[in-house]
């Protein structure tokens, strides 16, 4: 599933249509992803409308076009934002097409975990305004991620560190590598991450998430072998501080991966 910086990269890719007129929308109405979603509206209202903005969220994405228009985009689990010529014709994945003088921006999705949401107002969309505060954000305290970590206190740290209510945009691999650098177990109990730890933790769920943007984002580049990241799932993968054979297990109904030396406790 596209985390943080694959969003994000997703998101620039569509940055080359901004300022340009659409001049055929294709789309798959009947389709699962526009649950919810007016497609003859988005249809009528973006035709002849030009993008201006774009801005992502964690998981979320959102498109602010001429007219008034705000068109939010959630990849889910296969979802994918691509650049094709301006004659391509949609493959049956493909279930929004915006086609462009020169190009066609295309939103394709085979399993449909994704969505498309259109809205038409002066300002962006209550969902988007209500989302919570991004992780890189000054909204995004100690005390904030303090009081989450205590109001599910009971929950392993592998699946709180998955509640996008309160770490939008980290995923399986970034809850991992988080842990991996703040020296945690997975399975710790959340309500145990209390003073110098909570600090530790909240700089370490920063740092992952700052590194991922500057090195994924602009160009899906690999991680340095110095991270987790490109040990987890190597047969014989071991841990990159100590050397350590890494253990795996499914923890918060997630598979995961962790050093059982340097993620003892």
């Amino acid at each position: 599933m596209p985390e943080l910086a694959e969003v994000e990269f997703y998101r620039r890719r569509w940055g080359v249509g901004q300022g340009q007129p659409i001049a055929r929308v294709a789309l798959h109405a009947a389709k699962r992803i526009f649950r919810g979603t007016n497609t003859d509206a988005l249809r009528r209202n973006l035709r002849g409308a030009r993008l201006l903005s774009s801005e992502a969220h964690g998981k979320q994405m959102l498109f602010h076009f001429s007219r008034h228009g705000w068109l939010g985009l959630h990849l889910g689990m296969t979802g994918e934002l691509r650049v094709e010529p301006a004659a391509y014709a949609p493959a049956p994945h493909d279930h929004l097409v915006f086609y462009l003088r020169q190009r066609a921006l295309v939103f394709s999705d085979p399993r449909q975990f994704g969505r498309v949401r259109f809205e038409q107002a002066e300002l962006a969309p209550v969902w988007w305004r209500e989302l919570p505060p991004a992780v890189g954000s000054a909204a995004f305290t100690v005390e904030h991620m303090s009081d989450y970590l205590r109001r599910h206190g009971r929950a392993p740290l592998k699946a709180v560190l998955l509640a996008q209510q309160c770490f939008p945009g980290v995923g399986n691999w970034m809850a991992d590598e988080i842990l991996w650098r703040a020296k945690l177990h997975p399975a710790k109990r959340a309500g145990r991450i209390r003073g110098a730890g909570a600090l530790v933790l909240w700089k370490t769920v920063r740092s992952v998430c700052r590194d991922a943007l500057r090195i994924i984002a602009p160009q899906f580049g690999d991680p340095p072998a110095s991270w987790l990241f490109r040990h987890r799932w190597e047969p014989g993968g071991r841990c990159p501080r100590d050397q350590m054979l890494l253990q795996r297990a499914t923890v918060g109904g997630r598979t995961t991966a962790w050093c059982p030396l340097c993620q003892s406790t």
